[in-house]
């Protein structure tokens, strides 16, 4: 490790005036290497200064904003998730209802981002290549807005290293990483959330360093202040992205450290003393996160008022506050004798039967009852027609005669004049499921058989079954199991129809049913409207809290549902090594595309610093366990501390990726590349200096001066920056074709842009074996 000279590593007092303030621990101050800034190279001297640090974030800054606005309005189609994320904007502006797995906030800046520049949310995005400039869509505003995000988290990423400590051109090189990335760069110019939540993520890190900064002013107004903005981020960068989550969780471990910390008796007697730190981070990082995030959803609701493509995820109760929905204008109360048809909620499929018989033997062998076949159909047909037959008398007329929760009935195929039937026979595809399938109407032997008990999901007693508006679940009276389906097919002789079974979970979730249409009353005569009361076309209400917790319950259901193959999915293994991409867009008569990919530079020296990193803190753990200390008190803590909460952020956010059964894509390592970003400064730090700017906290009102020391990089920082980022620049200049998308490459050219073998790009050249 390179140092400073000789005459900065001697120990010496201190003069007074060179006297600052302890940093991270009252145990770092043991063996400091003490330092006269004066002493420090004059480059270094200047760059330290706040005019040279205004001069190189300024110029950062400028350089990002450049590239992530250079030819922002190509191409002008819909590209890869803009056909989601665009859309979902346009059913903001229409005050449509939606829904999607991520949580609102970053869609919402893109709708307010539409309206700002003139958009009416007609344009549906469709589809990846649906044209922009044809429709005249105001794309570019849209765009703008992560471009304008990605933009200054480049100086965002500069001041955290500021923060931590580090000198200016340690930041520089962090910020470096992040401006000449081609990833990053693609992401910030495009209708996508990546921009978004990376960038309340470094805003995140960014007030969390500030807070920790001010331990010894606690309970001040700035402590509060960077409190509270800690939690403000970290609510915003949740409401971004579901994997927003996991700053929640980086920062919730930092604090759990940070209080195991105060809890310590040598450092703090009065256990009060804590209880009022445990209170204060429950208020600034539980409560107003919760509460900001919850005003996401607040507002997301009081939006999306009318009805729109989301409606069928959600529960009845839901589905009517929303004005136009079909459930609220439609529904009508069911009554016995009512002819109707019946859709599984998820599979959308009819109960369906025809005159069609299961066969006497499967193909494992299994014996049948060769009874009619009940299936779920996916199409309109008069076989999916069933009549509500009742098994008690009824009035004549009245109230008396409707369906209500938990009412036991018959099911008569119209057709086929059978009634629905399960019995103890196995299903066709499942052995341990029932069989369901008809008994004649005219045939009371097997009458107890054919008895159902209507279940309302969530219905109370008396409660009228309606349709449309009314899930439910169809139990067997006699065997408690619940009519289901799923998505296997039957074989041929059943036309490859979804088989209908009975689950032995009476509860299950998934056997859920709803009628989809009223055909006919007893009189064979189309029913209208029954209700007493004229239909109610206002929408009805529903509790705030219940509205975000069926979503938020929906969200992570169906984001874990997310398994279906892509051919562009990868494994978190490949991830920091960049060992794939995704194509986002390609245009066959020019021969454009874009290609997510990183710049390979930057991500290999990431990898490098992460290794390096974990190579120096096992030595120095060796080291001391022998009694050696090879590295200096300041130096140490600054590796184990604030390196260490680095490193925490970059394993909160990939570790967890390695449990997920889901789709996932290099895009989704884009906020541990941050934080190993970070990592790499500091190592390069570590590398070039064996001193640090130190102390960087501020001192509280008894807290003791502590003698100051200096981070001397030379000149060989300044030299290895101006390297390191024109290779960067090289780099990112050669693979900028694909992350702009233009201009069109011929085959030869899209082979020299692949780097490694493993990169799919499209429009590459054939390789012809030489004959020999």
């Amino acid at each position: 490790m390179a140092g400073p000279s000789s005459q900065a590593r001697q120990r010496r007092p201190i003069p007074p005036s060179e006297a600052s303030f302890e940093n991270v621990n009252d145990d770092e101050h043991v063996g400091e290497v003490y330092q006269n800034p004066r002493n420090r190279n004059p480059v270094e001297q200047y760059l330290e200064t706040n005019q040279a640090s205004v001069i190189v974030v300024s110029v950062l800054t400028a350089l990002a904003f450049a590239l992530r606005f250079y030819k922002i309005n190509a191409p002008d189609q819909v590209v890869f998730d803009e056909v989601h994320f665009g859309k979902f904007a346009s059913y903001y502006l229409r005050r449509e209802y939606y829904f999607d797995v991520h949580p609102p906030f970053a869609k919402m800046l893109f709708a307010l981002a539409g309206w700002f520049v003139g958009f009416d949310g007609n344009f549906q995005f469709e589809n990846i290549g649906d044209s922009y400039t044809t429709n005249h869509v105001p794309y570019i505003g849209l765009r703008a807005l992560p471009a304008i995000l990605g933009s200054l988290t480049v100086p965002v990423v500069y001041a955290i290293m500021k923060e931590s400590g580090y000198s200016t051109i340690i930041a520089a090189f962090s910020a470096t990483i992040i401006l000449f990335d081609n990833a990053h760069v693609t992401q910030a110019r495009l209708i996508l959330l990546d921009a978004t939540l990376i960038f309340f993520l470094s805003l995140t890190i960014y007030a969390y360093i500030r807070f920790r900064k001010l331990r010894y002013r606690e309970f001040s107004s700035e402590w509060w202040t960077w409190l509270i903005a800690t939690g403000a981020f970290m609510a915003c960068t949740w409401g971004s992205k579901v994997n927003g989550i996991l700053a929640v969780v980086t920062i919730g471990l930092a604090v759990l450290i940070d209080l195991w910390d105060i809890l310590d008796i040598k450092k703090n007697e009065s256990i009060e003393h804590f209880w009022k730190h445990f209170a204060a981070r429950a208020v600034g990082l539980i409560l107003v996160p919760f509460v900001i995030y919850l005003s996401f959803f607040y507002v997301h609701f009081a939006i999306l008022t009318h009805s729109g493509p989301g409606d069928t995820f959600m529960s009845p109760a839901f589905q009517e506050t929303l004005l136009g929905n079909e459930m609220l204008l439609n529904s009508q109360e069911i009554r016995f004798y009512d002819t109707l048809t019946m859709k599984h909620k998820d599979s959308k499929v009819f109960l369906h039967s025809h005159v069609e018989r299961y066969p006497l033997t499967y193909e494992d062998g299994r014996v049948s009852s060769q009874g009619q076949q009940v299936t779920g159909y996916a199409h309109n047909d008069t076989n999916n027609n069933w009549q509500i037959i009742p098994t008690r008398a009824l009035p004549e007329t009245g109230r008396g005669r409707i369906v209500r929760h938990n009412d036991v009935v018959q099911l008569l195929h119209v057709n086929t004049r059978s009634h629905l039937l399960t019995h103890d026979v196995a299903s066709p595809l499942m052995p341990t499921n029932q069989e369901f399938t008809t008994w004649p109407k005219d045939d009371f032997s097997r009458y107890n058989d054919t008895l159902f008990q209507v279940v309302l999901i969530e219905g109370h007693e008396g409660q009228a079954w309606k349709s449309k508006a009314s899930y439910f679940r169809l139990v067997h009276v006699p065997t408690k199991v619940s009519m289901w389906t799923h998505s296997k097919t039957l074989p041929d002789w059943a036309f490859n129809q979804l088989e209908i079974n009975g689950n032995k979970n009476p509860t299950e979730k998934s056997a859920t049913w709803f009628v989809d249409n009223i055909i006919s009353d007893e009189n064979g005569e189309e029913v209208l409207n029954r209700d007493e009361k004229p239909p109610v076309k206002e929408p009805k209400s529903m509790n705030f809290f219940k509205k975000f917790a069926e979503l938020q319950l929906l969200m992570l259901q169906h984001n874990a549902g997310l398994t279906a193959s892509h051919p562009y999915a990868s494994s978190p293994i490949n991830w920091p090594f960049l060992l794939s991409g995704i194509s986002f867009w390609t245009e066959t008569e020019t021969s454009k595309q874009i290609y997510l990919i990183g710049n390979i530079v930057g991500w290999w020296t990431c990898v490098v610093a992460l290794s390096v990193y974990v190579g120096i803190l096992g030595a120095d753990l060796l080291a001391r366990r022998r009694g050696i200390d090879p590295i200096p008190d300041p130096a140490r803590n600054r590796l184990w501390n604030n390196v260490g909460f680095f490193l925490l952020v970059w394993g909160v956010h990939y570790a967890p990726f390695f449990l997920m059964n889901r789709q996932l894509f290099v895009h989704h390592y884009l906020p541990s590349h941050l934080a190993s970003a970070l990592i790499a400064g500091a190592v390069l730090q570590f590398v070039l200096s064996d001193t640090i700017n130190y102390p960087i906290s501020l001192r509280g009102t008894s807290t003791r001066a502590r003698p100051s020391q200096y981070s001397d990089i030379g000149i060989k920082g300044p030299v290895i920056l101006v390297i390191f980022s024109a290779i960067l620049f090289a780099v990112y200049v050669f693979m900028a074709p694909l992350t702009y998308g233009t201009p069109g490459l011929d085959g030869d050219t899209v082979n020299s842009k692949r780097l490694l073998t493993t990169w799919t790009l499209h429009f590459a050249a054939k390789k012809i074996a030489e004959s020999v």
